[in-house]
């Protein structure tokens, strides 16, 4: 049985990365373990890209938050950390060949988790509410697609209020729950390959470094879960949350929703520094990669175009996806797994 860490900050100077939705929740559950260790609290530097000033007016008012997309900040900072998805101001993955390697050695088994040209293995999703509404439009995209392998078996296992914080605790009625859905959709333990993680804690507040810190840590304990039960697990792609400055309540509103992100960036960096207890060679978690980077500064377009509108959140609370918004991720993760060097190995015939 692997150990479960104790839950430290480790090294936060290249943390990037996740902020997935939010619980249904206002208040956020206690951390299964002790709070991090947070470093000094960084001051805001100014990234090279002209942004405008935010809007105080709440809701559909709120168009930008003037933040810089992660993937477009390669040479600027954030509150004095460097900007790109990966360490070292890049999009690229620092050992994508590793990745590589592993997503060629996934392929069908039988129950028992044996090879089997007969059997299957499965794309598995984890996270919250917001994940599990974007997963599911995905899920219906994917398994409509002819180029999908017909041995992927594609389950939803985010839940609605799952947040990171209970996740994190082994003893969550949501693992059972997962368990459940993937007896129903006759995929065994043995046979999950793949994870697709987008999560976030509900009403932070404790402010910048130490919630993105918690939320790293948190993750870091979800993916050693994940591989002390499906040992066949390979690879777990995590994506942050969408834009929330439309957002009118306090589950998960910005500048969390941006600063997520920086957490996905240091489960990468404790990954290939060797902290975290999630060494992918020893099986102590997945490889991890990001999977689609889906944050954008509301109406003012990244540098691919990517655009949040108010009309692609829920009128209700401006933080769930209304259902463009669910199209809109769920189309996101559908070219992700087509194009991804490491995911159409596993995703195309």
């Amino acid at each position: 049985m692997r150990r479960i860490r104790t839950l430290t900050l480790g090294a936060l100077i290249l943390i990037v990365g996740v902020a997935g939705a939010c619980g249904d929740s206002a208040t956020a559950p206690a951390s299964p373990a002790a709070s991090p260790t947070a470093p000094t609290t960084p001051t805001t530097t100014p990234t090279p890209t002209t942004t405008p000033a935010p809007s105080t007016t709440p809701g559909c008012g709120v168009t930008s938050v003037g933040f810089t997309p992660l993937n477009d900040l390669t040479g600027g900072t954030y509150r004095d950390q460097p900007g790109g998805l990966y360490p070292g101001r890049t999009n690229a993955h620092p050992d994508q060949a590793a990745g590589l390697a592993l997503a060629r050695t996934i392929q069908p088994r039988n129950s028992a988790g044996a090879p089997d040209t007969n059997g299957t293995y499965a794309l598995v999703s984890i996270g919250m509410s917001n994940t599990t509404m974007e997963f599911a439009a995905f899920k219906k995209m994917a398994d409509a697609d002819a180029g999908r392998d017909p041995h992927l078996v594609i389950v939803d296992g985010a839940q609605g209020g799952q947040t990171a914080a209970l996740w994190a605790n082994p003893a969550c009625a949501c693992w059972g729950v997962l368990d459940s859905r993937l007896q129903a959709a006759g995929v065994s333990a043995a046979q999950v390959a793949v994870v697709w993680l987008k999560e976030a804690d509900a009403g932070p507040t404790s402010g910048w470094p130490s919630h993105a810190a918690q939320l790293k840590n948190e993750i870091e304990t979800m993916l050693q879960l994940l591989k002390q039960r499906f040992a066949n697990l390979q690879i777990a792609y995590l994506s942050s949350r969408i834009y929330a400055g439309y957002a009118t309540s306090a589950l998960n509103p910005e500048p969390y929703a941006y600063e997520g992100a920086f957490s996905v960036r240091g489960v990468i960096q404790d990954q290939q520094t060797g902290q975290g207890g999630i060494d992918y060679r020893s099986g102590q978690a997945p490889w991890v990669a990001w999977g689609p980077y889906l944050w954008a500064d509301g109406l003012r377009p990244r540098s691919d175009g990517l655009t949040w509108a108010c009309s692609d959140l829920s009128a209700s609370d401006g933080t769930h996806p209304s259902a463009s918004g669910q199209q809109k991720v769920a189309s996101m993760l559908l070219d992700f797994v087509r194009t991804d060097t490491t995911a159409r190995e596993w995703f195309l015939r």
